[in-house]
């Protein structure tokens, strides 16, 4: 995974700058039970680390549009409150933060990272703990904070919020771990921050875009098949981008399972002849794709994009057959027998099938606060089924800027 530092991106960075903070904080909460027979668990507890960055001395637009924004690092130590089965997590994830409600005092702050676990599930060591199955994980926050001004060194802040933990879909099981927290942390500052009235004219400025994408995912079908595969994205998008700062788009998306073309080459249960899906031999290629149209979404901060992003599947017949083997009986075999319960198509099911969701990072190799005609970009994705994950990313892309 591809992980980018949001303030090197944007500024040099030096720890005698005015204007980092340093931020210790102390977590407590519970974490959910993930499956039946999950591990009981204790007070989850959680001690963090993170070094930010203002922007309000930088005078390129989108720090100066986004008032109050800081950027940084967080690093995070977490018991989840059973040592020996769910063990420990240590969490790297660059994260941002800005205030909401027009409040000096109240702060939303979210980040994208990464966490390596020190205990997953085993089928005989460790059966119960169903939540994580791989070292590394996805690590994702949305936290609130309440500050109390008290020096003009430290500032105290009480927050809360939530924390979750899953791999993307690259190893079942994966239900994923998600936890509630509150604590208190304190904003040290080495000094006090600079305050440069730049007074900058930025009129109101748009222009098109036209994006292409191709990604290369992975992901596992079912418990049986739980070997890592391929799956071949490609994209393409038409939007506006709003003063340098936004970018809203539409477009259509194309992947390849190559997971659901293998069970049909290879004739599984599913597809057998007088089963349901033994149509599918007729054209592998084509049952095993997905194609989709999407609404896009992105934060520009400089180098810096941070992807979201809704789509509709209009065609993935081979989801039906995911849905069968792994929404029944726990543990669907290879050789299904004839009394086996599959998965029915359920109205949770017809929302899974249609609605699909994006969230990623990426990194433009040319500036993004001004206009420039052409650009280049990488990042890495978690593509998702209605919230739950369908696999993970990492695609290049091709960008062209272009005035009306």
């Amino acid at each position: 995974m591809m992980i980018f530092l949001p303030f090197r991106a944007q500024q040099k960075f030096s720890f005698s700058d005015e204007n980092i903070f340093y931020s210790p904080e102390v977590f407590f909460g519970w974490t959910n039970k993930a499956n039946e027979d999950f591990p009981k668990t204790r007070i989850k507890k959680q001690i963090g680390f993170t070094v930010s960055k203002t922007h309000q001395e930088n005078p390129q637009e989108w720090a100066q549009r986004l008032t109050g924004l800081r950027t940084g690092i967080s690093f995070v130590f977490s018991d989840f409150g059973n040592k020996s089965d769910l063990g420990f997590g240590l969490t790297f994830m660059p994260v941002l933060e800005f205030p909401i409600l027009k409040s000096e005092h109240v702060f939303f702050q979210t980040g994208l990272g990464i966490s390596y676990h020190t205990s997953k599930f085993h089928p005989q060591k460790n059966p119960n703990n169903e939540a994580i199955s791989t070292s590394l994980t996805w690590a994702y926050k949305a936290y609130f904070y309440y500050s109390f001004p008290n020096s003009n060194s430290v500032n105290w802040r009480v927050g809360g919020g939530y924390a979750h933990h899953s791999n993307g879909h690259t190893r079942l099981r994966n239900q994923g771990l998600n936890s509630f927290l509150i604590g208190i942390s304190a904003d040290i500052k080495p000094g006090q921050p600079e305050k440069i009235n730049l007074e900058p004219d930025f009129p109101f400025s748009e222009y098109s875009y036209f994006s292409l994408r191709s990604g290369l995912g992975r992901n596992v079908l079912a418990t049986s098949f739980n070997d890592r595969k391929n799956v071949y994205a490609f994209s393409a998008e038409y939007g506006k981008v709003f003063n340098n700062n936004w970018k809203i788009g539409a477009g259509f998306y194309y992947h390849f399972y190559e997971h659901y073309y293998q069970y049909i080459k290879n004739n599984y249960s599913l597809v057998q002849p007088y089963q349901e899906f033994h149509h599918f031999h007729k054209n592998p290629k084509r049952f095993a794709s997905n194609l989709g149209f999407h609404l896009h979404g992105e934060l520009l901060l400089n180098h810096i994009g941070i992807v979201t992003g809704l789509g509709y599947d209009i065609y993935k017949p081979a989801y039906k057959l995911d849905w069968r083997l792994n929404a029944g009986w726990k543990d669907t075999p290879v050789e299904i027998p004839d009394t086996w319960v599959l998965g029915e198509y359920s109205t949770y099911f017809k929302l899974k099938y249609r609605i699909s969701a994006r969230l990623g990072l990426k990194y433009y190799v040319f500036k993004t606060h001004v206009y420039q005609p052409h650009n280049l970009f990488v990042g890495v994705f978690i593509n998702s089924n209605l919230g739950q994950a369908d696999f993970t990313e990492a695609g290049v892309g091709y960008v062209y800027n272009f005035k009306s």
